[in-house]
């Protein structure tokens, strides 16, 4: 445990790749094999769940570290992080046991879950009290989930990969899909038999770069092959030994909820992977998109009942095939993947569940770019360009394939509410509320927490600390007079929205100085953006 703190320790302080990178490759090399399995899991974002909450941990600490409730909550609003508030305000007694990672984890942590909370409550305060400061704040950190260090899973890969001496795309294709971070899976991984056993394992996402360059640049459209950047989930669909798998891109498996599609895939032949996006679909008149916002609907469902299978029929939009007759083709260029792909496709469609993303041919990127515009007539966010000659890789490269989205959706909101960050941000009020006119008061419409410089930041958190107006726990309200620039990428009628609507990956773009609170955008100019089929709802 004290070398997985100070692993953290390092990771939290430092903003250079190279630096965090020696720290993962130096922990790695001297942990224990199921410590560095878990510390992987929690890295890479698959942290389990605990069996206490943020409620318990904040009544916990405020009794032993013997203080009114009301100093705990004043303590925590200046920090800005539950477990660094717990490891501030509790006394230091102790440096704790001896114990790995993997013992605190699954002898002491885990079992809880089956104890009543007086027992909780026990364990939890004498194990702080075990602890030194750093201990104790990591520790914390396991409890409440919040693990935000600045490490992405392509650099927690890389670093496996150097450690362990097997190619970082093997590393990353075995920690797809469901695992238990002990001794015998480290082993798997620095296997050097590549060969993979698990019938259901996905292989790593290949992605698009964002594209906001000028398309002549690339070349000659000839070189390129051009789909529609369709706006679902994407996944992979495995048909291997008479069985299919469904898996999402956040490597969740999601058969059940799609069952129209495993019904549909039942039908290919064994030994194929294929990747394309979910699609929430109107079977009828050739067929249509529907709203993201239907497909959330299917979303957190573990089963799907009639009614909603009938209201929300879903497809698979295939655009790539990575394994063939039971072969890996990842490597094989662009152009013979797709040859494959209509080989097997012949027909388009298989029970009318699974289709063939149609490539869109045109004579010159000028003209390609007026059918861009035409994306949200379509429900889709643009093109996606791929060069004919690409791979199949592995996570977001430059240069092979773009994502050439069309211009967001854009409004001018007044900022009403204010919270502090977390991480690095746990000081600032950096995560904000915005209302929009209706008639004349303002209704929020999105939250929304990243765009600005670190330098705007700063001056956003002046602005809510010398204007506070009221505190609602580690919420704030301001007085209307700050107008931002939010650009979004999605937009549909919501009735548990006070605006109506719901919007999607809403960000800020900029602060709008030019203008006054009285010039911000009305619902009536937000609903002008549904799409023709929702306005007149």
């Amino acid at each position: 445990m004290k070398n997985f703190t100070s692993l953290f320790i390092q990771l939290d302080e430092t903003n250079k790749t190279s630096a965090k990178l020696a720290a993962l490759k130096n922990y790695l090399k001297r942990a224990p094999p199921s410590d560095a399995a878990w510390a992987v899991v929690y890295l890479t974002g698959r942290r389990p769940k605990t069996p206490i909450n943020a409620a318990q941990i904040r009544s916990w600490a405020t009794a032993a570290a013997n203080i009114p409730e009301w100093l705990f909550t004043e303590s925590y609003d200046a920090v800005g992080d539950l477990a660094e508030t717990v490891s501030l305000l509790l006394p230091i007694q102790g440096c704790g046991p001896t114990l790995t990672l993997t013992e605190w984890l699954e002898k002491r942590l885990f079992p809880l879950a089956v104890h009543a909370e007086e027992c909780k409550r026990e364990a939890i305060t004498r194990w702080w009290n075990e602890l030194d400061q750093s201990g104790r704040f990591v520790f914390t950190k396991l409890l409440t989930g919040a693990w935000r260090v600045g490490v992405s899973q392509r650099l927690v890969t890389r670093a496996l990969a150097e450690v362990l001496n097997v190619d970082s795309d093997v590393i990353a294709h075995r920690l797809m899909g469901k695992w238990h971070p002990d001794d015998s899976f480290y082993a798997f991984l620095s296997c050097s038999d590549t060969r993979d056993a698990d019938l259901s394992k996905p292989y790593p996402f290949y992605l698009a770069y964002p594209f906001d360059g000028v398309p002549d640049q690339l070349g000659s459209l000839a070189d390129w092959q051009v789909e529609w950047k369709w706006d679902g989930i994407r996944a992979q669909v495995i048909k291997r030994q008479q069985e299919v798998f469904i898996w999402s891109r956040g490597e969740e498996l999601v058969t059940e909820r799609f069952p129209e599609i495993a019904a549909g895939a039942k039908h290919l032949p064994d030994g194929t992977v294929l990747d394309g996006e979910i699609l929430a679909w109107t079977p009828v008149d050739g067929g249509s998109v529907q709203s993201f916002g239907q497909l959330q609907r299917r979303l957190g469902r573990k089963t799907i009942g009639k009614t909603l299978l009938k209201e929300v029929p879903v497809v698979l939009m295939t655009y790539d095939l990575l394994e063939w007759q039971g072969k890996d083709i990842r490597t094989s260029p662009l152009y013979k993947r797709r040859l494959y792909l209509e080989e097997l496709l012949t027909d388009e469609c298989l029970d009318g569940t699974i289709f063939l993303s149609p490539v869109v041919l045109d004579q010159n990127w000028q003209s390609l770019d007026e059918k861009r515009q035409e994306s949200r007539n379509r429900r889709v966010e643009g093109f996606v360009l791929k060069a004919k000659e690409s791979i199949y890789g592995v996570g977001r490269k430059r240069g092979d394939w773009w994502k050439w989205k069309i211009e967001p959706y854009s409004v001018d909101a007044v900022l009403l509410y204010a919270q502090r960050g977390s991480g690095r941000r746990a000081s600032l009020y950096s995560d904000y509320t915005f209302g929009i006119w209706q008639e004349n008061r303002l209704v929020p419409l999105a939250k929304a927490y990243s765009g600005l410089s670190n330098e705007e930041i700063r001056e956003v958190d002046r602005f809510v600390r010398r204007n506070t107006v009221e505190k609602f726990g580690p919420v704030r309200s301001v007085p209307p007079k700050l107008v931002m620039e939010l650009h979004f990428e999605g937009i549909r009628r919501s009735s548990r929205h006070k605006s109506g609507v719901a919007v999607r990956f809403p960000r800020i773009a900029s602060i709008r100085k030019d203008k006054s609170p009285e010039e911000a955008d009305s619902i009536e100019t937000v609903l002008a953006l549904l799409p023709l089929d929702e306005r007149n709802q």
